[in-house]
């Protein structure tokens, strides 16, 4: 069995590669050829965390594993998203790999958003902000920064501080970025916004939003209202992944869907597509340059079987990782 750590995944996995994964991943789930499983949790109640299992087979790229995942929301030192990824042989189920899902969930995360943008940013699409400072804030502005149409990253958040030593990071990378002193001003002045936050309050309102903008919600929160307040859920197209997943209940669904359901302003049938379904052509996205767009995020174990078989194949080419009998 292959192990990989975390330096390893992250010099193997090829980001641009990876959007085209993920989409055919979910255009697999969409078209009911994945087999996907509830995502299931062990709660941590006084840290209010949890440790999820998420296991995906995709027939398109053979590809079988299951994440363990431990969300921390309240780490400082370390990731609030910790993970694994264990791969198995379609075949026989003979496991074949564990690797690091640290990495893989940061950047299978920001190729969800990134394609969505792709879908469904209105044309002339230049400004993106991304709101939050961890590590899908990092990921999500290196993601951003590769779209052909984005001419300048912003980066916010709650801490000015934290926000710039951010950009500074990415800065030092080779990521282009700036920091912005509000949130606020930050969804103001974008054409493309990330939210990636743990935020129980909403950091994105309708109301700071212009014509045309689209927003990619990645942030997790089961107790609050979420990142994304009611009225923007409301009156936007909403995009996400699984309709199952992101309707069910915690710990797989969107806390800011299930808000605007309670009050009443909007159903179930709000989704407007799954994005497999714009993928493949079976619904249409964006149908005006000032209609708003969100695409509600939610996280699922399709797009870490994808991510995982790009490294798996990559690994095996480049002969990186140690071999290990168990």
């Amino acid at each position: 069995m292959l192990i990989l750590s975390r330096s390893e995944v992250a010099s193997l996995l090829d980001l641009d590669r990876l959007v085209d994964a993920v989409a055919a991943a979910l255009v697999d789930v969409s078209r009911g050829r994945a087999s996907m499983p509830p995502r299931v949790a062990a709660v941590v109640a006084d840290r209010h965390a949890m440790l999820a299992a998420m296991p995906a087979f995709l027939p398109s790229s053979g590809a079988l594993a299951t994440k363990l995942v431990g969300v921390f929301p309240e780490n400082t030192d370390r990731p609030t998203h910790q993970a694994i990824i264990c791969c198995f042989d379609p075949a026989d189920g003979a496991p074949l790999a564990v690797m690091d899902g640290t990495h893989v969930t940061a950047a299978r995360t920001a190729a969800g958003s990134a394609l969505a943008t792709r879908l469904l940013a209105r044309a002339g699409a230049r400004v993106a902000s991304v709101i939050g400072t961890g590590v899908q804030a990092r990921s999500h502005a290196r993601a951003m920064v590769r779209l052909p149409a984005v001419q300048q990253v912003q980066v916010a958040g709650r801490d000015p501080a934290r926000a710039k030593a951010l950009v500074d990071e990415l800065l030092e990378a080779g990521t282009a970025a700036t920091a912005v002193a509000s949130v606020e001003d930050a969804v103001r002045s974008a054409d493309v916004v990330c939210a990636a936050t743990h935020a129980a309050e909403p950091v994105v309102r309708r109301t700071w939003l212009r014509p045309g903008t689209h927003v990619n919600s990645v942030g997790y929160n089961t107790a609050g209202e979420g990142e994304v307040d009611v009225e923007t859920v409301r009156d936007a197209l909403v995009v996400v992944e699984s309709r199952s997943s992101a309707l069910a209940a915690p710990p797989a669904g969107a806390v800011e869907l299930a808000r605007a359901i309670e009050r009443g302003a909007i159903d179930a049938g709000h989704i407007h597509a799954e994005i497999g379904e714009i993928v493949a052509g079976d619904r249409a996205g964006r149908t005006d340059e000032g209609q708003l767009t969100l695409y509600k995020s939610v996280g699922v174990a399709a797009q870490d079987a994808a991510a995982a078989a790009l490294v798996l194949e990559a690994a095996r080419a480049g002969g990186v990782g140690a071999e290990v009998d168990v």
